[in-house]
């Protein structure tokens, strides 16, 4: 199929960004004493899954814009999945090489508290129980050798999100293995459901579809293990986020197709609609129990549609340097999900030794360590953090990602790109 001009979604690249930067504060942020520990920073901060459901659906609508037209994709199904394999592939190797490192690192520093548990064995049950029972030693677990190899093995086949007991190494990685189904069932359904009738229908009915597991499981008070894991990100019970992408992005196509003038001030209706249920999103989770599990899964995901199809009604900026940048931090959105966490540990131990051994410890290695276990975090030096991450994702796209991945297509069977008719 003959090459196709096909339009950038400049708002869709920050929104890209800043859901990934807000995945990096809602892990990190909580690490810090801030005055009050119920203030409002904390409050709005506390909604890591709205950005992660938000980044799913996004998923969905740019594949579909990207690899979709008139019924059909772009190119086979074999080569749309080796093309998606090499771009997740390098990122996520890259992950556990680093992981791998830090976890070694702090293992051998050991700064109390946290740090002396430090291993790849160690790992902590998924649960959202709340009575005794569930108290964090009670489900802090070290995996076996047998444990640990097949962890590993589901690791490096993409696997891992299917364990919904605990999860492994570097816990954001799981959003890695599901995007990785996603993508094996794109080709399956993406052609027909950008081309479906009645797309508002089926947004309604996918939203159904995806409520159905919490209900059952609030139903039932099924609030602990295996559940709480399963929900949280199991690829099969994640899907209708990825297909809601699709479907939106045929809804988006079907409007620029008939030429139909966008309702005055939709995007900005959309945004507040969004961001009211974000800011009620963030009230109510801190709430009875059920919330939780239907906030996770499905009752936002209106907020979500809207937020997308807003943003993607953002005309390019007047300035080409900001649509370059816009890119470039869009690309590093994958990466910040998934570094940050082995990015967040080493710049929180050096920060703590090198504030031990700024205020002059001179009782011998042991006690700078205990003294720099009792050194809390600065606020003030948070900005650098984000900073430094957004730095180091950008350097592992380019130096790291990008030059593996390009190794990769070159050997996997993908379909070579044809010119344009003159």
């Amino acid at each position: 199929m003959a090459a196709t001009h096909k339009e950038h979604f400049i708002g869709l690249e920050w929104l890209r960004f800043a859901l990934g930067l807000y995945i990096v504060v809602f892990h990190t942020l909580h690490n810090y004493r801030i005055e009050g520990q119920d203030s409002w920073l904390q409050d709005l901060a506390g909604v890591g899954f709205f950005a992660t459901s938000s980044f799913f659906v996004l998923s969905g609508f740019l594949l579909a814009h990207v690899y979709c037209w008139r019924g059909q994709l772009r190119e086979p199904a074999l080569s749309f999945w080796s093309r998606r394999f090499a771009n997740l592939y390098p990122l996520h190797l890259f992950s556990l090489a680093l992981t791998v490192t830090v976890i070694g690192l702090i293992s051998y520093l050991g700064i109390p508290p946290d740090d002396t548990k430090a291993s790849l064995r160690f790992v902590v049950y998924d649960t959202n129980e709340v009575d005794g029972r569930a108290s964090r030693e009670l489900l802090e677990h070290w995996m076996s050798n047998a444990e640990l190899a097949f962890n590993a093995l589901l690791q490096l086949l993409m696997l891992h999100a299917w364990n919904p007991y605990y999860l492994t190494f570097n816990p954001p990685l799981w959003s890695v293995s599901t995007l990785f189904f996603f993508y094996l069932c794109f080709p399956f359904v993406a052609p027909r459901l950008v081309q479906i009738r009645h797309p508002l229908r089926w947004l309604g009915l996918l939203m159904l579809l995806y409520l159905l597991p919490p209900l059952w499981m609030i139903a039932n008070q099924a609030y602990g293990m295996p559940f709480t894991g399963m929900l949280h990100r199991m690829p099969l019970l994640r899907l209708p986020e990825f297909l809601a992408g699709i479907v939106l992005y045929g809804l988006f196509r079907q409007q620029r197709d008939s030429a139909a003038q966008p309702i005055m001030g939709q995007p900005l209706l959309l945004g507040v609609f969004a961001l009211a249920c974000f800011l009620a999103a963030a009230w109510l989770v801190k709430g009875a129990q059920f919330w939780y599990f239907l906030l996770h899964n499905g009752l936002l995901l209106p907020a979500q549609l809207a937020l997308i199809y807003a943003c993607a009604q953002v005309g390019e900026p007047p300035r080409a340097g900001l649509e370059k940048w816009a890119k470039r931090l869009g690309t590093a959105s994958l990466p910040l999900f998934i570094l940050h966490v082995p990015a967040f540990t080493l710049f929180s131990r050096g920060e703590k030794l090198l504030a031990s051994l700024w205020s002059g410890c001179d009782s011998g290695w042991s006690a700078c360590i205990a003294q720099a276990g009792e050194y809390s975090l600065s606020p003030w030096l948070y900005p650098l953090f984000l900073l430094l991450t957004v730095a180091l994702c950008l350097w592992a796209q380019r130096n790291a990602v990008v030059p593996m991945r390009t190794w990769l297509l070159r050997r996997l069977p993908v379909q070579r790109k044809q010119p344009s008719a003159a």
